[in-house]
């Protein structure tokens, strides 16, 4: 018997204690069910022990209020009066009362410290629709965010979610001290790994408007960019999947990056871009700037545009159809994009216009066409290519591409010379069609051995960050680098150009007082990119025309083959001139603030009426393709044609 009972007692013991696991809820239940018990026991004993005290208080009714009121409230019992049992039992559930609520205070207090934790800890569930999901944290969390915060400005309300495995209190504090205004953009930060599923679910993934994964830092960042893609594409989405955006860092996980997203993701090639960015950057000086500012939200974009009075006209016709805006392209029905099209496209009802402008909102027609200055427009070829004479300073994993990108894009017996503290085992030199490849022994921070190389026999200059060391340490060498370059430059008079690789866009706010004007930060370009993806995933077609050497690039040209040198004029005139060439004006630069920062004499998008007149140094930014013949083409009519046919630009 005595063991049933000891058996008995065990698995009541194991039960309570089960329920007592449960956590606040379950305390609370007992601390209510104690309550009841002490008030119905009290309630019984007075009624069976005092009936005169019983029918003095109202009855069982009114004891049963009694005993809830003094367990509630201790100081209640100071009024009471009657017989000694009746007070004596008042006095035992006040005492049992005081037992219970303190210790109800304390379960309240303990679970209200506990829910206030888990909130800090971000792993609550989040209930939004329609926001932006970013998956990971690395120092390009910031641009990200600024940039999504400046695209939101005109929005009512939107939301950008960070996912990452980091303590959530931190994330904010960083994001509060780096982005201290966020406008009508709120950020919220959930702490958890994007590798992990049942963490995925906190941020409402079906609800998503967009996602876009992050490279972390370290050596394996791509593998966990594939991971994470693979767990989205193997997710079950209960809605249509967000628009999913990602980057890898190395180019030959690009294909199994794609393979693990499926094909609705978009993955990107951080590396080939910052490649293709830095050959283009220094053939056209002040290119880089060019990109920035289409690539960040703030300044000009590209938009598009619904093709509307438009249609039936051609691309041509269209150029100075925008008061506010310049055409760069066209998007057609069938989803095709092309950029910089020939003059003579027609404009369909179904094609949107891709557009320069600062904001969407901003994009406006003219009701009449601007003034076109004949008398100012020249057709001059604006230059002849000529061989280059390229200097690479240092030396990393892109430096071969970088070699092999420019032979196909230099003249005929252009010459590339590394200069490094060792030559490269990569150093490509079979192959090449255009470009004689030397070699010449350098130490890059030490001046003595940079003025050695003669500089004064290179147009153009490529200083290239260290893989082999830290990020910071490699940017720092870079710097003192280009501080010799430019002061050698300016005690010679040598007018070498200077594109410049770096690793953080903070180093890059300190270079500029060194007047370089060309700086390739990789990890923002991507991070602008992705950004503008995650806003409008069509545009990647748009950019990558841009960045492909083999469509319409960029081009920084002699404004003398557009405009008389010193003479009155509207940029209008200029989108014509350039118009008669095949070309796609968006703006000039400059040349007497090629050194000022940040914008480095560049204009993007200027008032087509508004008086214009450029020197013979500045340059106008031009769409164009490489290999096109720079033929004239037939002015443009100040009439709808009405066939719709339009004039035609010879192509190369």
């Amino acid at each position: 018997m005595g063991r049933k009972l000891r058996g008995l007692r065990g698995r009541l013991r194991y039960w309570f204690d089960g329920t007592m696991d449960r956590g606040t809820p379950a305390l609370i239940g007992w601390l209510a069910l104690a309550s009841v018990v002490l008030i119905a026991a009290v309630t019984v004993l007075v009624v069976l022990f005092t009936d005169e005290d019983t029918e003095k208080n109202g009855g069982w009714a009114g004891v049963v209020w009694m005993s809830v009121l003094r367990t509630l409230d201790p100081g209640t019992m100071g009024g009471d009066t009657g017989g000694p049992v009746f007070l004596g039992l008042m006095l035992t559930v006040t005492i049992g009362g005081i037992f219970i609520v303190s210790a109800l205070i304390g379960v309240l207090t303990t679970g209200l410290e506990a829910r206030i934790e888990e909130l800090r800890r971000g792993k609550s569930r989040l209930v939004e629709r329609g926001h932006t999901v970013v998956l990971g944290w690395s120092e390009q969390v910031f641009t990200v965010l600024a940039e999504l915060v400046e695209a939101n400005q005109s929005e009512r309300r939107s939301c950008v979610v960070i996912l990452a495995d980091r303590d959530k209190v931190k994330m904010e504090e960083e994001i509060r001290r780096r982005i201290p205004e966020t406008g009508r953009t709120r950020v919220i930060c959930r702490s958890g790994s994007p590798l992990q599923r049942q963490d995925l679910e906190l941020v409402s993934l079906d609800a998503a408007k967009s996602v876009m994964v992050l490279p972390p830092v370290g050596d394996d960042s791509d593998t966990e960019v594939i991971k994470v893609l693979l767990l989205l594409n193997s997710r079950v989405w209960k809605r249509e999947r967000p628009n999913i955006v990602a980057a890898v860092q190395n180019s030959p996980n690009l294909a199994a990056a794609r393979l693990a997203a499926g094909d609705s993701a978009l993955v990107i090639d951080a590396d080939d871009i910052a490649v293709r960015l830095i050959v283009q950057s220094h053939r056209q000086s002040g290119l880089s700037t060019v990109f920035n500012e289409l690539l960040s939200f703030e300044g000009n974009e590209i938009y598009p545009y619904a093709a509307g009075p438009l249609a039936g006209g051609t691309y041509g016709e269209a150029l100075n159809g925008f008061e506010l805006g310049i055409p760069v392209g066209l998007r057609r029905e069938n989803g095709e994009v092309q950029v910089n099209p020939p003059m003579e496209a027609v404009i369909s009802d179904a094609d949107e216009i891709l557009v320069i402008a600062e904001d969407d909102l901003l994009i406006r027609r003219a009701q009449t066409r601007p003034e076109v200055v004949e008398a100012a427009m020249t057709t001059g070829s604006g230059g002849e290519s000529t061989p280059d004479h390229t200097l690479v300073i240092g030396w990393n994993s892109r430096a071969a591409k970088i070699i092999t990108l420019l032979d196909r894009l230099v003249e005929p017996g252009s010459v590339i010379d590394v200069a490094a503290t060792r030559e490269p085992a990569a150093l490509p030199r079979e192959g090449l069609e255009n470009l004689a490849v030397g070699f010449r022994r350098c130490e890059p921070t030490h001046r003595p051995s940079l003025e050695a190389l003669g500089l004064d026999r290179y147009r153009h200059i490529i200083v290239l960050t260290d893989d082999d060391i830290g990020s910071d340490r490699a940017d720092d060498r870079t710097l003192v680098t280009l501080l010799h370059l430019r002061d050698i430059a300016t005690r010679t008079g040598t007018p070498y150009s200077i594109v410049t690789e770096m690793n953080s866009d903070a180093n890059r706010e300190i270079a500029q007082v060194t007047k370089a004007d060309d700086f390739i930060v990789s990890t923002k370009i991507i991070s602008l990119l992705l950004t503008q993806l995650v806003e409008d995933r069509k545009l990647y077609a748009v950019f990558s025309d841009l960045f492909d050497p083999e469509g319409s690039e960029i081009y920084l040209k002699p404004a003398g083959g557009y405009l008389a040198p010193d003479t009155p004029a509207t940029f209008a005139t200029v989108i014509e001139a350039a118009r008669r060439r095949g070309e796609t004006a968006i703006g000039y630069r400059r040349a007497s603030e090629s050194d000022t920062p940040p914008a480095y004499g560049v204009v993007l998008n200027p008032p087509k009426n508004a008086p214009l007149s450029l020197r013979a140094d500045d340059a106008i930014v031009v769409l164009a393709e490489t290999g096109r013949i720079s033929a004239p083409v037939p002015a443009a009519r100040t009439e709808p044609d009405p066939e719709g046919v339009g004039a035609k630009a010879p192509r190369g």
